[in-house]
């Protein structure tokens, strides 16, 4: 085998990698948002959650985007993790559709299909078009990729090194290792198990040892998710650590069947004939399709596993409890007037926690020394915040559809919305926390009075926001003028030290990011204040039995 040989090999395999990704993002990028928003649709059914993981993998052709997405979806608490278990489980049958497309022979119409692709790709102006175009040159580049392995490896036969090499794989254990390690290597396991077809297809490899490569291929495979999951929270490393157990599980299930039950790979073989490229691509979509059936009922021991891996931190813990609902409970069984006052203590809780939250986003905003447990914090409760508000908003949009007194109705409506001002002020919370790598990144920093004078208005913000949930909550409407005094407060302070600001700028004594800053960090605070005077108002506005 001569060195251009090689060249060609890699090339082959660098234009079939490439085609691959180019098909992938082609698919991806025709499909817009719409396959991202499949799957944050996915609920508690999980056949229809495998179902979706089918879908998605086999439009985008690749199980690592799929299972990518949902360690995202996890990371970002807009699914958990018996969700992500069921749509990881059809990923892994998805993919297996590669193979079976690359077990045709095609080669003579690639040029055919790389033209049309390039034509369509360079002159049409519809970006949806132009993806399309570009998933039809992935596609030629793809068997173009196949084509010139094909070529480069019929020299290899006639190698002794390489025949030795091939013969190390009729150990079972060396080809499950090797799978493993080459796919780790590609980062696709469609990729590798193409590569290892073709090596068949060409005589270079047995079905026996091919088997076992497939199954080191699938293990390989969970190698881009547990980089990805290095980077999230602990449920999207759980996620990525879910990935890894159920494959090893499949591995180690299809390694007892196919040794205790040598018929399955018999009746795989007998599907196609003589056509090993087939048989190898019948064999992965049949492993896939046989460790789905077994480990279905599993999902939740699979989840529990990962759990016992990456246990609960105490923060992590408080955090699930902050998420689940304390009174809006059993709604459907108690009388409306319950149901609705259930809703209003919950809805007062929501506001409690993004109060909180705006406390523990003030203190790591002034502390000198910066507390990234304190950041942490602040950023996993504004995540329970927007959960408790599409829970506590689901909840209510169901109460309306009962019958409700007029008094009922209009405190039901009306609780969206304050549930709405709540949720935005737990937005500016975030926002303050976020100035801080604003003033990091540019070496500046608020100025000891700046600093005491943005403490007192979160205080007085804080007060004022604290008394509108007691108002709304309680009905105690006696007390609105006490909060509108506390907004006068709030609002006549910052307009002060807004001045006091503008005439520490003329002296040059205020950088200009710390200004930028102090100035944002006022506003948010303000703003704050007057979500509180609607909350504590929503319940008297246009209802004359309040009035």
């Amino acid at each position: 085998m001569t060195i251009y040989d090689w060249f060609k090999l890699l090339g082959g395999v660098g234009l079939f990698l490439f085609g691959m990704k180019m098909m992938s993002e082609g698919l991806s990028n025709a499909a817009g948002d719409k396959l991202r928003g499949i799957l944050e649709k996915v609920t508690g059914n999980r056949v229809m959650a495998v179902l979706l993981g089918i879908l998605v993998t086999v439009l985008i052709q690749s199980s690592s985007a799929t299972d990518m997405m949902v360690i995202g979806f996890v990371n970002s608490g807009l699914m958990g993790l018996g969700q992500a278990i069921a749509v990881i489980m059809g990923a892994n049958i998805g993919t297996t559709v590669t193979a079976q497309i690359t077990a045709f022979n095609l080669t003579d119409y690639t040029p055919l299909i790389l033209f049309i692709g390039a034509v369509i790709y360079m002159f049409m102006k519809k970006p949806r078009i132009r993806h399309i175009g570009a998933i039809i040159m992935g596609f030629g580049m793809l068997f173009t990729g196949i084509w010139l392995i094909k070529q480069a490896i019929l020299p290899l036969s006639q190698e002794t090194w390489f025949i030795n090499a091939l013969d190390t794989l009729q150990n079972p254990a060396l080809a499950v290792v090797f799978g493993i390690l080459f796919t780790a290597l590609l980062q696709s396991s469609s990729s590798s198990v193409v590569i290892f077809q073709t090596f068949a297809v060409q005589g270079l490899l047995d079905y026996g040892p091919a088997v076992y490569l497939l199954i080191g291929a699938a293990i390989g495979s969970v190698t881009p998710n547990l980089l990805a999951g290095m980077t999230t929270n602990r449920d999207g490393k759980r996620t990525a650590v879910l990935n890894l157990i159920f494959n090893l599980f499949r591995a180690t299930l299809l390694i007892i069947l196919i040794n205790l039950i040598p018929a399955i790979l018999t009746g795989i073989c007998s599907l196609s004939p003589g056509n090993i490229g087939r048989q190898i691509a019948n064999t992965h979509t049949a492993f896939a399709i046989i460790a789905v059936i077994a480990g279905f009922p599993l999902q939740n021991l699979f989840v529990k596993l990962a759990m016992k891996i990456l246990p609960d931190l105490p923060e992590e813990a408080q955090m699930r409890e902050e998420k689940k609902l304390m009174y809006m409970v059993n709604m459907d069984s108690v009388l409306p007037t319950v149901a609705v006052r259930q809703a209003v203590m919950e809805t007062k809780r929501l506001g409690q926690l993004a109060a909180d939250n705006l406390e523990s986003a003030m203190e790591y905003f002034l502390a000198e020394e910066k507390d990234e447990k304190l950041l942490t914090r602040v950023q996993n409760r504004e995540k329970t915040i927007d959960h408790l508000t599409h829970v506590i908003s689901d909840g209510l949009i169901d109460l309306r559809t009962r019958t409700l007194s007029p008094k009922d109705a209009f405190r039901v409506s009306k609780l969206l919305l304050i549930a709405s001002n709540i949720e935005r002020i737990g937005d500016h919370a975030e926002n303050i926390t976020e100035y801080v790598s604003k003033l990091e990144s540019t070496g500046s920093e608020i100025s000891e009075i700046g600093s005491g004078e943005l403490g007192e208005l979160s205080r007085r913000t804080l007060k004022s926001i604290r008394v509108s949930l007691e108002i709304f909550s309680n009905e105690d409407f006696a007390r609105l003028p006490e909060i509108e005094q506390l907004e006068q407060d709030v609002d006549d302070y910052q307009r002060q030290i807004i001045s006091a600001h503008a005439d520490r700028l003329l002296t040059s004594s205020c950088k200009p990011m710390a200004g930028i800053v102090y100035v944002d960090t006022c506003t948010d605070l303000e703003r704050c204040g007057d979500h509180a005077i609607s909350i504590a108002w929503a319940l008297v506005d246009d209802h004359p039995e309040t009035k």
